[in-house]
């Protein structure tokens, strides 16, 4: 097979938070990247706006190093793909794989292989990758840098890793100084042994350039000038300006022609003349490219076999919003606006699914979990537009003429006075334990549990471990359904009537509720402003004022002392309503609204539900 040794092509993958993006930068800081004054600590690679605030990777990026080899003096181009840790996000890791020869695989020295470890690993041994392990914050006080290796061992093990796989190398990292080292003990200070370790382990690229041009096209990016980009690596040939070339969708064959031809380098894409097999591009010119899609020569246009995404867990009802503050504060609220943004993102988010509904409003948006959809709501929300969604549901399955549902593998790190209580509640949502390691005062908790079982529980687990809990799950697989579950255990109270929230009013209730709302807060009839102390809903008239007159009493003039209400985000929100409530999401609020606002029509409706049961 020929390869072009002068490039490598890596993916670093690991656990959210165990220190990917870092580890880039000192990589991109180190090889003359960066200027000398860049602030240390900036994550460059984290450049969208939500990936900054949450400090999690959520789409995947490429970057490019030049390394240059102290023994031979050859100069190694090291294309670096940073791929997300959240499971949600699996989509971006399966795709971009595909681009890569070999992994780096990040493993924090303390916490050891956690669920999305397991994931991005088994992903990319399935590709038959090289892995190189690098266990990272080798500084921390709980390191456990020797033992966390045998976990990974053991992990590789049960993956079914091949012989070659097995024999991988090990560097011991601190990501956020930038060190890296072969053994515990050495002294340097900088990557330089964990960029000859990428030269010598990482295969070259194969690729003959004698053959028909193909590249298969793994990420799409945008130009306000040159309209979609197509980014992928080169599996044969050689790519030319101006050249015509074919694009094989799963319909057919389009026409199309090289316009521009972008290379990486380090934060840069550098426009090019020609890139042959190895390179990782950005072609302009096919409009009509989309994800998985393979760009050929014309003389040869048979398409490459693209990656199988795994399907969607968790679905969600998106609605045109029809609150009485619909249109008062977004920019794009119809049907129309909400379908095309839908379609578009289709396009680059492949883990995502759309389907239509009986309803024209309603679309039926499925993703792999909470945490995807809710940053495609938090996106959309700040680029103005308006909607409504339902509460998340599981996409049960048929297999065997069998009834299944997703299961979540969930690990929970908890202080050991707060380990039964939380034993309690997964048993509740019919958690399976399969394992209770206790260290230092802490436990470690695993178990299997029902996706549905986990809508709801994040907040739960925070408030019983006093914020303490670590919460990890990912994917696990089908199982037959686990029986009904207990919903929310509290009620919701219901504003009675349109107008605003009055401090009088809700200091009389405060007592049995706590308020989702601040005095002030427009409000209309049907609006949840705040949670019951019992199971029951209640409607209330948080509007009332105090009546004047002009008569004085003792005590009757004191200020009505609120405590401060709970202000949800858009995820607690999500995970917080019932099936009969919607969260209204626009630019400027996030309400939470029974699904039937009159309170005479959600009392017909629940009783017609009752009665469908009984039947």
């Amino acid at each position: 097979m020929i390869r072009r040794n002068d490039i490598r092509n890596i993916a670093i993958i690991a656990h959210v938070d165990h220190g990917k993006t870092t580890l880039v930068d000192f990589m991109l800081r180190q090889t003359g990247t960066f200027r000398a004054n860049q602030a240390v600590g900036t994550r460059v690679m984290d450049s969208n706006e939500l990936e900054r605030e949450r400090g999690i990777t959520i789409l995947a990026k490429n970057t490019a190093v030049f390394y240059k080899h102290p023994a031979d003096a050859t100069t190694y181009k090291i294309n670096i793909v940073d791929t997300p840790g959240h499971s949600d996000f699996a989509g971006e890791v399966e795709r971009t794989l595909k681009m890569v020869d070999g992994v780096l695989l990040l493993v924090d020295a303390a916490e050891g292989p956690l669920p999305g470890t397991k994931f991005v690993l088994k992903k990319s041994l399935e590709l038959d990758l090289q892995p190189i392990v690098v266990i990272n914050k080798i500084d921390r006080k709980d390191a456990r840098p020797h033992e966390v290796l045998d976990e990974v061992f053991e992990l590789f093990l049960s993956l079914g890793a091949n012989d070659r796989q097995l024999d991988f190398p090990t560097i011991y990292c601190i990501a956020k100084q930038g060190i890296a080292r072969v053994e515990l003990n050495d002294a340097n200070d900088n990557l330089q042994p964990l960029f000859d370790c990428i030269v010598k382990r990482i295969p070259p690229p194969p690729g003959d350039n004698s053959l028909p041009f193909k590249m298969l096209v793994t990420t799409i990016d945008y130009s306000d000038y040159l309209g979609r980009l197509g980014i992928g690596r080169i599996l044969q040939g050689t790519i030319r300006l101006g050249e015509p070339m074919k694009i094989a969708h799963s319909q057919g064959v389009e026409d199309a022609r090289v316009t521009k031809i972008y290379s990486f380098e380090g934060l840069k894409r550098i426009e090019v003349k020609e890139a042959s097999a190895g390179d990782i591009i950005a072609v302009a010119g096919m409009e009509d490219v989309d994800i998985g899609e393979t760009i050929t020569d014309a003389s040869d246009p048979t398409p490459l076999p693209f990656v199988s995404i795994e399907e969607p867990t968790i679905s969600m009802n998106f609605i045109v919003n029809n609150s009485p503050f619909a249109g008062l504060e977004g920019k794009y609220v119809t049907t129309r606006h909400l379908g095309d943004r839908l379609q578009k993102e289709l396009r680059s988010n492949v883990a995502l699914r759309v389907e239509l509904t009986d309803s024209p409003d309603v679309f039926r948006v499925s993703g792999r979990g909470e945490l995807h959809l809710a940053i495609l709501i938090e996106t959309m929300r700040r680029e103005g537009y308006e909607f409504q969604v339902s509460r998340p549901e599981v996409i049960y399955k048929r297999i065997a003429d069998v009834l299944c549902e997703p299961i979540e593998h969930v690990i929970v790190d908890v202080p050991e006075e707060h380990t039964g209580t939380v034993i309690e509640n997964l048993g509740k949502r019919k958690g399976e334990m399969k394992n209770m390691i206790q260290s230092q005062g802490n436990t470690r908790l695993e178990f299997l549990v029902p996706a549905r079982g986990l809508i709801g529980f994040r907040g739960e687990f925070l408030t019983q471990t006093k914020g303490t809990g670590i919460l990890h799950h990912n994917f696990h697989g089908y199982e037959p359904y686990k029986g009904d579950l207990t919903q929310r255990t509290k009620g919701a109270i219901i504003a009675l009537e349109n107008g605003v929230a009055v401090a009088y009013a809700m200091g009389k209730l405060q007592e049995r509720s706590v308020f989702f709302v601040d005095p002030g807060t427009a409000v209309y009839a049907g609006m949840v402003v705040g949670e019951n102390s019992r199971e029951q809903d209640m409607v209330v008239n948080i509007c009332k004022t105090k009546h004047l007159t002009n008569m004085r009493a003792s005590g009757s003039d004191e200020a009505t002392r609120l405590e401060p209400p709970h202000i949800m985000t858009l995820e607690q929100a999500i995970e917080w309503i019932a099936d009969d409530e919607y969260v209204e999401v626009t630019p400027k609020n996030i309400r939470l609204r029974k699904r039937y606002l009159e309170h005479n029509e959600r009392n017909r409706m629940s009783k017609k539900k009752a009665e469908a049961v009984e039947v």
